[in-house]
């Protein structure tokens, strides 16, 4: 189904639950110890949390060679999703998705547990349908944070980082809600509030500029839809 730094991504069927699922099998021998600890972090937080918008794992082996994580299987990424409609769909449709994945957020964040990564490449949908729901996946860079603490690791994708992370200060997780902010935006708009060809440019606009709400593209959305995007971007 795809591949990956340390492995590949198979289709399978679970004998036991008679269903299909997803196996992420990864190769030890391409992994530093760090990106072990990091699977196995992944792992607990996927254990710990039980939510119909984020990924279900099933079971884990593992020997020598190989760790194998079996997940459900899900459809394509909510950039895909997006893609094949010219990244447009109903201001009620782009509602949805986004409550969807605030229950989640909502849900892990009662946990400790940051994602670090929220965007539309760890968004999956559930089916092929029209008006299928969303989960949040890949969890591979979260952290759980206990009440009062913070974390300065530089974690995440540009475009999607939040400031406080591009510039390695104190963050919680408000950092996952500027990332559901971003993701808010390109649903809501087509458009990436710091797009840029340059990765030194998307640094600076993000650090020291405002996502713009006076684009073409938010004259036919409710003042709500503009609010909302406003109050966590």
């Amino acid at each position: 189904m795809g591949k990956g730094k340390f492995g590949v991504v198979c289709s399978a069927v679970h004998l036991v639950k008679n269903k299909k699922v997803a196996v992420k099998m990864l190769k030890k021998a391409t992994m530093k110890p760090l990106d072990i600890e990091l699977v196995k972090r992944e792992i607990e937080v996927l254990k710990l949390c039980q939510h119909p918008n984020i990924i279900r794992l099933y079971d884990l082996f593992e020997n020598e060679a190989y760790i194998y994580i079996v997940m459900e299987l899900l459809q394509e990424d909510l950039y895909t999703y997006l893609e094949k409609r010219k990244f447009k769909q109903s201001e009620a449709r782009a509602c949805s998705i986004i409550h969807s994945l605030a229950c989640a957020i909502y849900y892990f964040h009662s946990y400790g547990v940051v994602h670090r990564d929220l965007k539309l490449d760890n968004i999956m949908m559930i089916d092929e349908t029209e008006d299928s729901d969303v989960k949040v996946v890949d969890f591979g860079l979260s952290k759980i944070i206990c009440p009062g603490e913070t974390s300065t690791e530089p974690y995440g994708t540009l475009g999607y980082a939040a400031p406080e992370v591009l510039e390695r200060k104190p963050y919680g997780k408000e950092a996952d809600i500027w990332g559901l902010g971003i993701v808010t935006y390109i649903l809501l708009t087509g458009l990436s509030p710091f797009e840029d060809n340059s990765e030194s440019e998307i640094i600076r606009k993000t650090i020291n500029e405002n996502p713009s709400f006076i684009h073409e593209c938010w004259k036919p959305l409710s003042e709500a839809a503009r609010e909302f995007t406003k109050r966590i971007s």
